[in-house]
């Protein structure tokens, strides 16, 4: 565990312009070694997000850039996004995501306090993060129907599994923050942290029948048997 005192964790503004690039680049090359797709940012909309004050930044206090996440709403406001977490390779593993997470939940709770906080992820490590927050996990159906969003999927790799899904699933588990529900009393919700191996057996099933299915095709009644398997 880092001692995150020795970092800044902090509303991005317009002199951090200066690492849109960066940010970007590690993004790309992340999800590439990783061997899963993301939305492609440019640096150009990564930087429109830091004007509009709805990023997060991480810095060395000596200046050094650490970390990146940003928020995305949808459906006119009733939908947010905390999307593109990304924490520079050589500071991993030692909390930073959680904090910067935690920080953007924060921000897009004051800026969007009645909004649905949603994400799509295929990193086990972000949704231990997103359950401490009091995310869920949900089917897709529960997401924004905002098209804009669903064209943003376009430039993943997985993309043609999502089209074969019709939408209603991919490689990526969907979980939302609903705030309406968390007012309500004595409600149970869902621990990632004792379920996490099930889960992460779970999710390589998953991975592997719908891979699967990319390649070799499936008959319609298999697909439909898939889809509904797997709409947890």
């Amino acid at each position: 565990m880092k001692n995150l005192n020795n970092y800044i964790i902090t509303i991005a503004n317009e002199q951090h312009l200066y690492f849109a690039e960066i940010i970007c680049e590690d993004m790309a090359s992340s999800a590439q070694a990783r061997g899963t797709g993301i939305a492609k940012r440019t640096p150009e909309y990564v930087s429109e997000k830091i004007k509009e004050g709805k990023a997060v930044i991480a810095l060395t206090k000596d200046g050094e850039w650490v970390g990146f996440c940003y928020i995305e709403t949808w459906g006119h406001g009733k939908y947010v996004a905390n999307s593109g977490l990304i924490v520079a390779t050589k500071f991993r593993k030692g909390g930073l995501a959680k904090a910067i997470k935690k920080k953007i939940f924060e921000l897009s709770r004051t800026k969007f306090p009645e909004s649905k906080i949603f994400g799509l992820t295929t990193g086990l490590a972000v949704m231990k993060i997103n359950s401490e927050l009091g995310y869920e996990p949900v089917t897709y159906s529960e997401l924004t129907d905002d098209e804009d969003f669903w064209k943003g999927c376009r430039s993943c790799v997985n993309f043609e599994i999502l089209q074969s899904k019709d939408r209603k699933n991919c490689l990526c588990t969907a979980m939302l923050y609903n705030p309406e529900e968390k007012e309500k009393p004595q409600k149970k919700f869902w621990d990632f942290a004792k379920n996490s191996k099930l889960y992460e057996r779970f999710m390589r099933a998953k991975q592997n029948i719908l891979m699967k299915g990319k390649k070799n095709g499936e008959s319609t009644e298999k697909k439909k048997s898939l889809i509904t398997f797997f709409n947890f």
